[in-house]
């Protein structure tokens, strides 16, 4: 029989509805995706990642805040670890296991944060993510910045990217910085991955967080890769699985010694 994909609406601790959907897969391990800016999980990009990983594990993926069917307005990676706390909180409940969160580009730097800084994830993947905030080093960076901080930008968002952004910008002080989250991760595996051809990010920036992570911590400098979900193909995709299921099993392994 065909397991039935499930979409919900889940509420975050402070109120916003997130519209999420439920791949059902093997109870031992379960996928939570996590978009970039402007994404969704009915995009093209991201629903086949979703489906790729789940033949390899259950998957839940959502849509962030003030993206596609989600409430609020987009915070650009601060108050969004609380949608993926809930999109964590919702694997757990279904009764699986071990719980990986696997991010791109803003997405890359909430899973980050959120393992951090309130956790509940047994394996965490950054894909095209930022080391640090308010890079303006490339010209789609730039244009990021417009689209964010200028009235016309945010107008063009909601109306042909169907993307709301809160107007009233980041707190003080600035939220967590991506490689400070990473140095807090550890003893829970983290995977960078990054591409040489990152229109976005420099490759500088992966190796930032790598440099602030501890072990255990891999880093993929992909030659030719370009930028999150567009650039990942099914063989990245696939790449990204193994190294999940490796990963929590082995931190299975190190946290439950053996019987004597």
């Amino acid at each position: 029989m065909k397991s039935v994909v499930t979409t919900v609406t889940l509420v975050t601790e402070d109120g916003v509805p997130i519209d999420a959907v439920h791949m059902p897969g093997p109870r031992d391990l379960a996928i939570v995706v996590a978009h970039g800016f402007t994404q969704s999980w009915q995009r093209s990009t991201v629903w086949t990642i979703a489906r790729r990983f789940n033949l390899k594990a259950g998957v839940v993926t959502f849509d962030f805040r003030g993206h596609g069917r989600s409430g609020g307005l987009s915070t650009l990676g601060n108050k969004e670890i609380n949608d993926l706390d809930m999109a964590v909180h919702y694997a757990r409940e279904l009764g699986y296991q071990k719980v990986a969160a696997v991010g791109f580009s803003m997405g890359a730097s909430v899973v980050l944060r959120q393992a951090a800084l309130q956790g509940g994830v047994d394996a965490v993947v950054s894909v095209s993510g930022p080391g640090r905030w308010y890079y303006r080093g490339t010209e789609p960076m730039r244009k990021v910045h417009f689209v964010a901080e200028k009235r016309v930008g945010r107008m063009i968002a909601r109306r042909f990217l169907n993307t709301r952004i809160d107007p009233h910008g980041w707190p003080v002080p600035d939220p967590l910085p991506p490689a400070a989250a990473a140095e807090r991760i550890s003893p829970v595996p983290l995977l960078i991955v990054h591409g040489d051809k990152d229109q976005f990010f420099p490759a500088d920036h992966a190796r930032q967080l790598y440099a602030a992570a501890r072990e255990p911590k891999e880093l993929w400098l992909i030659p030719g890769f370009g930028h999150a979900e567009r650039a990942t193909d099914d063989q990245l995709t696939d790449r990204i699985a193994e190294w999940v299921t490796e990963a929590v099993t082995e931190k299975t392994g190190q946290q439950e010694p053996a019987s004597p």
